[in-house]
């Protein structure tokens, strides 16, 4: 099996998008984030969310199913990708899944809820996402990143794992 992609999973604030654009520059590779393509092709999130989480989820699958035939991309995912597993299948047969896994607390500090619908009534409900998503975030990663520091040291160790990995295929 040849690995021709990087992908990102993780809850919503973990650094993502920040990463993987860093990954996507230094290893001259494109860069797809799953969030874009959904308000690209169907607007902007919080109004799909007025149509319900599983409206959402499946227009998000869809968006999943197209980035995953790329190749050669770093592929930011939305943090609830993990919630069907024909994603996770989908963005394996081509991409390695690394979880971006930072502390809630670190999260917490950052994040602006009213940009987000599921958290919009405040940050406890992001505590109560990433407790029940976090089983589902490592038990589909293959690579789990401690993202504790800077983003420039997750893209370091990304960078270490995606070459042993993909000279080990």
């Amino acid at each position: 099996m040849k690995y021709f992609n990087i992908v990102l999973t993780g809850i919503m604030g973990c650094g993502k998008t920040t990463i993987g654009k860093m990954l996507s520059e230094r290893l001259n590779m494109g860069f797809a984030d799953t969030d874009e393509f959904i308000e690209k092709e169907y607007g902007k999130i919080p109004e799909i969310f007025k149509n319900g989480e599983a409206h959402f989820r499946e227009l998000e699958h869809k968006i999943v199913l197209k980035v995953s035939d790329m190749e050669g991309v770093v592929i930011a995912t939305g943090g609830g990708v993990v919630k069907r597993e024909d994603n996770i299948a989908a963005l394996k047969r081509k991409g390695i899944i690394f979880f971006i896994d930072r502390p809630l607390e670190n999260i917490l500090a950052d994040i602006k809820t009213s940009d987000r619908p599921l958290i919009k009534d405040g940050k406890d409900k992001l505590a109560g996402i990433f407790h029940e998503r976090y089983p589902l975030y490592t038990g589909t990663c293959n690579v789990h990143i401690k993202n504790t520091s800077t983003p420039e040291k997750a893209v370091t160790e990304i960078m270490d794992h995606w070459m042993k990995l993909r000279n080990n295929k």
